[in-house]
């Protein structure tokens, strides 16, 4: 994984230079949103401290926003468009590199996968 500050979100391909740019038509993960809100959750729940968000694997680390409200729903961040296809469901890799319990833990909140509806540059914001 490699930090951003942003990201160019391309409309039915995904994110350039993401592993799964162009991966196959129509594939519902074309981006993937993870709740900070979990993060510190599954960190608290299993004393972790020296992993950061990014070992769950997904491109975008929302704060303040129910992810799973956007499941089968259209919604826009920055003006760039998104359609919710449902939950980014844990596996057990996340057992892995997380730790024990972390697959389990993540059931129902393992975040969001969405396919791209409009181009755009995805920024961060503090």
């Amino acid at each position: 994984m490699v930090e951003r500050t942003e990201i160019n979100c391309v409309e039915g391909a995904g994110i350039e230079g993401d592993r799964f740019f162009n991966y196959k038509r129509d594939y519902k993960g074309q981006i993937t949103f993870f709740a900070y809100e979990t993060y510190t959750q599954i960190c608290e729940k299993f004393e972790v401290r020296d992993k950061g968000p990014d070992v769950f694997r997904r491109n975008v680390v929302t704060e303040g926003v129910d992810l799973m409200q956007f499941v089968g729903a259209e919604f826009e961040i920055q003006g760039v468009r998104f359609l919710g296809s449902g939950e980014c469901a844990p596996c057990e890799w996340m057992n892995l590199a997380f730790g024990p319990g972390a697959e389990e833990f993540l059931k129902g909140q393992g975040g969001l996968r969405a396919k791209i509806l409009s181009s755009g540059t995805l920024t961060v914001s503090k």
